[in-house]
């Protein structure tokens, strides 16, 4: 897979080294002389243009890519360095860092966004996960198709600890994609008991959260 980077930052280089290491080829672009420093990555290809700029992103061959990453640190180049790659070099995905939560709305599919990443929200819904137990936590929103990735850790008195999955009545469109125990993760098979403590990965609308949440720890 061929990944194309704005911004060869720390979080740039930094996802660069973890694309190399997974064994795909990857594209830094940085418009800052400063920027390129090809002696920390140096299994990335290198370009000093502003990705921003049409004919940047020309030379950058961006129809061969399967994904643009625009990492910079300013939300409004990250805005068009997506809709350029979708819209003018059909870019199969794009992945957009925010870098301010004020500006999360802008980031959808108008502005060719099908990924965006928002550390401020991350990180706030990692610091609910480890401290709420019996809540629904989302931790991440796939925006092309209005679903989430959420969160819930089962409580002591939930009325399904010790039951099989299969014999959960799951609300329509909700996924259980993985249970996470004892430090390990499990695969969520119908034969699988649920425990307090369990934390459950779900995929699913946000019209089905609430649903969730009061199936597995009812408010009583």
């Amino acid at each position: 897979m061929r990944v194309a980077i704005a911004g060869a930052g720390a979080v740039g280089r930094s996802v660069a080294q973890e694309l190399l290491d997974n064994g795909h080829t990857v594209l830094l672009i940085d418009k800052q002389a400063t920027s390129i420093r090809s002696d920390v990555v140096p299994d990335a290809q290198w370009l000093l243009a502003d990705a921003c700029e049409f004919s940047s992103l020309t030379e950058a061959q961006l129809q061969t890519c399967d994904v643009m990453i625009a990492a910079t640190g300013d939300d409004k180049a990250n805005l068009v360095i997506s809709l350029l790659a979708k819209t003018e070099f059909t870019v199969p995905r794009t992945v957009a860092r925010v870098n301010h939560p004020s500006n999360e709305w802008l980031f959808d599919e108008s502005w060719g966004v099908d990924v965006a990443v928002s550390t401020p929200r991350l990180m706030s819904a990692l610091v609910e996960e480890a401290v709420t137990v019996g809540d629904l936590v989302r931790l991440f929103t796939f925006r092309h198709n209005s679903t989430n990735l959420v969160e819930l850790t089962m409580p002591e008195d939930s009325p399904f600890v010790g039951q099989r999955v299969g014999d959960v009545p799951w609300p329509l469109d909700v996924v259980l994609v993985a249970i996470l125990r004892d430090q390990g993760i499990n695969t969520p098979e119908a034969d699988r008991s649920l425990e307090a403590g369990d934390e459950l990965l779900f995929v699913c609308p946000e019209s089905a959260e609430h649903a969730i949440g009061e199936l597995l720890a009812p408010k009583g």
